[in-house]
């Protein structure tokens, strides 16, 4: 009788394992773990083809793309040339996106949204067009930048007209009272957030789940990091995962929980420990993901 106990015991917990064992990459019991390549701006080489084998060795397979490397492996002119990039952006082939898709998809990532430099919000109308038709021929859902009003008065239109989302990304002002995500997403229905957990977390010491429980269909992704709480000794600190008191694991069963279709960005902003590089530290995140979401209840 005891041995039968235990042969039972034992699928009860080998079996959420097995049921997730066609996942592939990095996600894991239903939730798409990613990364924004912010992560990797430590990384000696910033060439889009090391940020590719950046995502392989990482074991990442969606990917918040920065449009940098993306832009310069095609040749856009230098930073200073702002008419050359200007007209560049208005003539360049979107054949040559389709070459970047297909070469990411044959590592088996996918590009799932676009971020390109902070500036965009002075691009002319020609070159958001652009910004737009390249986040479809990549196959994203959407272009991500900093969350305000005036971004969301100025994107609102183009985002409606293309039918991509654009995905605004939180710092510290949830901390302000007077800030509002509602009013901000109610210029558009292709407003999306990219609730950066950790920094909602360092500035109101909320637990993100209130947020993200209430507002979850109007939230494309996640950006994870560990930080410690407003009134901690040393407040609002970014802080190796595990260490600090953003509740990582709370957040990553709520979604999965649900089975919401956020994807749960590793944004990796703590100081790197000598003798790691921020591919060992992502690395790192993935598992202390993994760990969270296929641990037993």
């Amino acid at each position: 009788m005891k041995t039968i106990q235990l042969f039972i015991l034992a699928i009860l917990i080998v079996l959420p394992f097995a049921l997730f064992s066609k996942e592939k990459g990095s996600k894991f019991a239903g939730v798409q773990i990613g990364i924004t390549t912010y992560s990797y701006r430590s990384m000696p080489d910033q060439s889009l083809d090391a940020v590719l084998n950046y995502l392989v060795e990482s074991g990442i397979n969606s990917v918040e793309l920065k449009g940098d490397p993306l832009e310069k492996y095609l040749g856009i002119p230098d930073k200073n040339d702002h008419e050359g990039r200007k007209n560049w952006r208005k003539s360049v082939s979107m054949k040559k996106f389709k070459e970047i898709r297909k070469m990411f998809a044959a590592k088996g990532i996918k590009i799932d949204i676009v971020k390109f430099e902070a500036g965009i919000t002075d691009w002319s109308d020609a070159e958001i067009d652009y910004a737009f038709a390249v986040c479809k021929t990549l196959g994203a859902r959407g272009i991500s930048m900093e969350i305000s009003e005036d971004v969301a008065k100025r994107f609102a239109p183009f985002a409606n007209k293309h039918k991509r989302y654009v995905i605004l990304h939180n710092h510290g002002q949830p901390g302000n009272p007077d800030f509002s995500f509602d009013q901000i997403l109610a210029y558009s229905p292709y407003l999306m957030l990219n609730l950066d957990v950790g920094h909602f977390f360092g500035a109101t010491g909320m637990h993100p789940n209130e947020v993200i429980e209430r507002l979850h269909n109007r939230i494309a992704s996640l950006h994870l990091k560990d930080k410690t709480g407003p009134t901690a000794v040393n407040p609002n600190q970014n802080m190796p995962w595990g260490e600090g008191e953003t509740p990582i694991e709370d957040i990553l069963r709520l979604i999965q929980r649900n089975k919401w279709p956020i994807t749960c960005d590793i944004e990796l902003e703590h100081k790197i420990p000598e003798g790691s590089d921020a591919v060992n530290e992502v690395i790192e995140c993935v598992n202390y993901c993994k760990r969270c979401l296929l641990s037993p209840l």
